[in-house]
């Protein structure tokens, strides 16, 4: 059988094809996994990770292990030679012989803990392609609300609902007022929103990241101040897709990096230049 490997004998950075095929041999496998994390809701437990320090890094269920087997099992197939970063270390990930220029991040449940243990907000399913630290390709899905995302850089990005045929995504209503933001958002950030006459909810970091494509959402604060590197690699994974789709995606004072290693405390998606300005205003009230 003719696999992508075949046609791709070397996913480098001048396979200008890759991640386009990228997301198309993934698509399928996104739409599974988060198939499993929805089915499996509310019947699993937390079986914590000993060596991670915080109860939210610790946090891991048989559903993210599921997921990240969905997802690496097309990955392997056609992708072999590829740089991994899972989340989790389940028993695919030692196949990859990890030699090639491109690197797949993973993160099977984004939000393990709070969203989808404790059912806060959304949860994701997310894997990009950076090649060789720029995000080229992304998939996110939120399996609650059954929206699928992706994106290849410099082609634009699409979305779609449920069993639904893939459409270009569009940013919706200008006049939506729900914004999405991280857990631990301090509450005068908060409170500045609300007076600004937004509804806020906590999401995760990979809902955030497209918070502007949901349906009745304008935009999206994320915040982290607890590691010095900010935003993780996995949390920027949805980014592209958002600017893609036309959305401002941006740090605290800057446009967003696109370097995966670079830094970033804070990432907001907006829609529009005033609602862009809300999200800086309430950070501006944040104080270390």
């Amino acid at each position: 059988m003719t696999t992508l490997t075949d046609l791709l004998p070397n996913t480098t950075m001048q396979d200008t094809s890759f991640p386009s095929d990228f997301v198309h041999a993934l698509a399928p496998a996104l739409q599974q996994a988060a198939s499993l994390a929805r089915s499996l809701e509310g019947r699993v437990s937390n079986n914590p990770k000993a060596e991670e320090s915080t109860d939210v890094k610790a946090a891991l269920t048989l559903a993210d292990t599921a997921a990240q087997e969905a997802l690496l099992a097309p990955l392997l197939e056609h992708f072999p030679k590829i740089k991994l970063e899972a989340e989790e270390d389940t028993p695919t990930v030692s196949r990859f012989s990890q030699t090639d220029d491109a690197l797949v991040v993973i993160d099977p449940i984004d939000g393990t803990l709070r969203f989808y243990l404790e059912a806060k907000g959304p949860y994701a399913v997310m894997i990009g392609v950076a090649i060789p630290d720029r995000y080229e390709a992304s998939l996110v899905a939120l399996p609650r609300e059954q929206l699928y995302f992706d994106a290849v850089r410099g082609g634009g990005a699409r979305m779609c609902s449920g069993d639904a045929a893939a459409e270009t995504a569009t940013l919706g209503e200008p006049d939506e007022k729900r914004i999405l933001v991280s857990h631990n958002l301090p509450s005068s950030a908060v409170e500045k929103l609300q007076d600004h006459g937004y509804e806020v909810a906590a999401a995760s970091g990979g809902a955030v990241s497209v918070a502007p494509l949901i349906p009745g959402v304008c935009a999206g604060l994320r915040l982290v101040r607890e590691n010095p590197e900010g935003v993780s690699i996995r949390g920027r994974i949805g980014a592209l897709i958002s600017a893609e789709a036309g959305a401002l995606v941006m740090g605290a004072t800057a446009p967003f990096t696109t370097d995966i290693r670079t830094p970033a405390p804070a990432l907001l998606i907006a829609k529009n230049e005033n609602t862009l300005a809300h999200l800086r205003d309430a950070l501006s009230t944040i104080k270390d």
